[in-house]
């Protein structure tokens, strides 16, 4: 629980709201971002094609991480009609997300290095941290995270129909898993594995 580090450890608080808010902006920016390069204006429409955090945060998502440390953001809309080829462009749009994680995990990762701050450190390793948790945690092929679309891209027409008939079971399953400590079990391993080879 995060808050609780609030009266335990008020300067790491800050680091990991701070490094929850970078990541969250840059996810769902490239969200919006890759919609509207792919054809699709609803997202520039609505003000998401901004790093601004505010357009990003959602109150009650970002409450609940808060409170008991699982959150979200304000999710990017698009239309698939507005798309040249919608299965394999909304599979582009998802994986945008967390593809920008990985890489500003791995640009924080590199300017730390070359800097090398002391003072930095907590920070850096925040960063780092919690953009690799974003990343792979929205790779879990369970709607709503960008998985399930990312898997529904790459699937021929066929089994595509029938992904998308598992879609209203995807939150069920999530909220099993989380319960259950299985989330954790399936991308710890990845998580860490990931932040040693960046260094940490």
């Amino acid at each position: 629980m995060l808050l609780t580090q609030l009266f335990q450890n008020p300067e790491m608080f800050f680091f990991v709201v701070l490094a929850l808010i970078i990541a969250i902006t840059v996810h769902e920016f490239s969200h919006a971002y890759a919609a509207d390069r792919l054809g699709d204006p609803t997202a520039r429409y609505l003000g998401r094609v901004s790093l601004n955090p505010l357009k990003h945060l959602d109150p009650i998502g970002s409450l609940m991480l808060l409170v008991v440390g699982i959150g979200w953001g304000r999710p990017v809309p698009f239309n698939p009609d507005n798309l040249a080829n919608p299965k394999r462009d909304s599979a582009i749009i998802s994986f945008a997300g967390p593809l920008s994680n990985f890489v500003l995990a791995g640009v924080i990762a590199l300017v730390y290095r070359l800097i090398g701050l002391p003072s930095l450190a907590e920070f850096a390793a925040s960063a780092v941290f919690y953009n690799l948790m974003l990343g792979v945690f929205n790779l879990l092929p369970f709607h709503p995270l960008d998985g399930f679309k990312i898997v529904y891209g790459l699937l021929p027409f066929n089994l595509a129909y029938q992904w998308l008939q598992m879609q209203n079971y995807g939150i069920y399953i999530l909220i099993f898993m989380m319960f259950t400590g299985t989330t954790g079990r399936i991308l710890q391993p990845l998580i860490y594995f990931s932040f040693s080879l960046l260094g940490f």
